[in-house]
């Protein structure tokens, strides 16, 4: 491949890279080397089944595309092997699914991200971990808004129920 087309190409997998870590709502830089491939296919599963890519990238692009999208400070990250999990959707899926995996299988080490347009240490990706998932959240509200209109419906049954009494008495 001629020198021109091989630039070409860089500069336009820097500018896909750099789109991506732009559209992100999260994205999470591991270190996966020392993973089986059993291990790799299943975390990539769990990822792909939860809307995150993972992607392994070479460290200069990834300095490139950390400039181009406003991410200078994500470049001290970017040594050593490095897999980007990039998420559209969910900010607090790749924290989760990586947090998890890298408790289970110790080849797999977090080295920092971007969680919502902001750089994120270790510890703040931790953190996020922690916290409940979109849909957890959602069945928490639920059910949270459900307890009222459940309370209301035993009350009118027991009025019902009670009238009910009172005419059998009569």
């Amino acid at each position: 491949m001629p020198k021109k087309e091989v630039i070409d190409a860089k500069a336009k997998k820097v500018t896909e890279v750099a789109d991506d870590f732009k559209e992100a709502v999260s994205a999470i830089v591991v270190n996966s080397r020392g993973l089986t491939v059993a291990q790799d296919t299943e975390l990539r599963k769990e990822l792909r089944d939860n809307g995150v890519k993972l992607m392994v990238i070479k460290n200069k692009i990834l300095e490139r595309a950390a400039d181009e999208s406003g991410h200078a400070d994500l470049k001290e990250v970017f040594n050593g092997p490095s897999a980007v999990a990039f998420s559209h959707e969910d900010p607090i899926a790749p924290a989760k699914i990586l947090k998890k995996f890298a408790e289970d299988n110790d080849a797999l080490e977090i080295k920092g991200g971007i969680i919502e347009g902001e750089v994120a240490s270790l510890d703040k990706i931790n953190e996020f971990a922690t916290l409940p998932s979109r849909e957890e959240l959602l069945a928490t509200l639920a059910s949270m808004l459900q307890s009222p209109i459940r309370n209301v419906a035993y009350a009118v049954k027991a009025v019902a129920e009670s009238k009910s009494d009172d005419d059998d008495a009569a």
